[in-house]
């Protein structure tokens, strides 16, 4: 009798410890979860990356493929004064966009500007393509330029995101549109962003022209954001086991209970007589 005891002791013993093992890894599937809920991603360090394809001449129906690029730049300004931050070494030759502006040539100027956003994945109304297109003019015959392209984002700091190729302009022809078609990839973060234009010569990179929203509503109140951010949305099933008060720490005690129950009919199995 003794020994028929210390078996069912010992099945008893075997089926609690099974109980709160399993009651302990739920809570601790529940901590992690709840941990990586409350973990926000922290984009204040994160690189701006963008690819752009161009195409030189005859506008978005031109043949002239002038491959493509792809530009990395610091982290983007988002407060403070709209003031322009150039990244690329070409910019930068000419001392500064900021500084630079202030030599403006009336020979050179931009006639016109247009933008169509696109890819929506998830469809939030924010895009992550820019199809920018613009017609730059001059006095002379023929020059030899390119362009410097700037986002701000919610009224903020002029961030350059591309640099065009150096390509030439004929005069006041409407045969030397200029195309621009860009993705952003990272750092750029959800919201409506204005785009300004800066051409410069291809000889000393001095400053010639800008174009912005103070010249064409087409530039402004853009809603953008980039690839990573536009992720669809994907519907996942999640069966969460509940601790705190209310059904779901019942529903948990039933099913824990019920195996319980099998467990011991098996264990026990009843003999008829």
């Amino acid at each position: 009798m003794s020994t028929e005891f210390a078996t069912v002791k010992s099945r008893w013993l075997q089926l609690v410890s099974m109980v709160v093992a399993m009651l302990a890894i739920s809570v601790s599937t529940d901590g992690l979860a709840a941990t990586d809920g409350g973990t926000s991603g922290d984009t204040s360090s994160e690189k701006r990356v963008s690819i752009s394809s161009h195409i030189p001449t005859g506008g978005r129906q031109g043949n002239a493929d002038g491959g493509s690029s792809q530009d990395e730049y610091d982290p983007i300004l988002s407060g403070g004064e709209r003031v322009k931050q150039s990244g690329s070494q070409r910019s930068a030759k000419s001392g500064g966009t900021q500084s630079a502006a202030q030599s403006s040539s009336f020979d050179f100027w931009i006639y016109d500007a247009d933008v169509l956003l696109f890819s929506d994945d998830d469809r939030d109304g924010f895009f992550y393509g820019i199809d920018l297109l613009f017609d730059a003019d001059t006095i002379y015959s023929v020059a030899d330029v390119y362009a410097v392209l700037y986002l701000s984002l919610e009224g903020g700091p002029w961030n350059e995101y591309a640099v065009t190729e150096e390509f030439s302009i004929f005069g006041e022809s409407a045969s030397d549109e200029y195309v621009m078609i860009t993705e952003l990839m990272s750092g750029y973060p959800t919201g409506d962003y204005d785009i300004l234009i800066e051409l410069f010569d291809a000889v000393d990179d001095s400053f010639l022209a800008s174009f912005g929203p103070e010249d064409t509503a087409e530039l402004e109140f853009l809603p953008l954001e980039d690839f990573n951010r536009d992720a669809p949305v994907v519907t996942e099933v999640t069966v969460a086991v509940s601790h705190g008060n209310g059904g779901g720490g019942t529903a948990s005690l039933i099913l824990l209970l019920a195996l319980l129950a099998i467990i011991l009919r098996r264990s026990f199995p009843i003999r008829k007589a």
